[in-house]
C-alpha cells in the first residue's frame, strides 16, 4: 500500500519502526542536535528529534522528503 495523502500517514503504527540518526552542524548545550527518521511504510516515513524522544514524530512521504532535500541515504535508509 503506497500512501498518497498526508493524513493517511498519521495512521500507520510506529511499533517495532527503527529511526536512525542523522547528527551534525548544529550544537546544543546538552550535546549535538540529531533528527531521527525511520520507513513506517512503503513511501511514508516519521521523522522525530532526538533531543525530545517522546515526542510525536512528523510523517511524511518520500516525495515530501525529497522536495525539502532530506535523503534517507544520509540515514543509512534507503527510499
Amino acid at each position: 500500500m503506497k500512501v498518497s495523502r498526508t493524513e493517511d500517514l498519521y495512521v500507520l503504527p510506529l511499533d517495532g519502526a527503527e529511526f536512525r540518526a542523522a547528527c551534525g552542524g548544529n550544537t546544543h548545550p546538552d550535546g549535538e542536535a540529531c533528527v531521527t527518521l525511520a520507513r513506517i511504510g512503503p513511501g511514508a516515513w516519521a521523522m522525530g528529534d532526538s533531543k525530545r524522544p517522546g515526542g510525536e514524530p512528523l510523517r511524511f512521504t518520500t516525495e515530501e522528503l525529497a522536495a525539502a532535500g532530506i535523503d534517507p541515504s544520509r540515514f543509512g535508509l534507503s527510499a
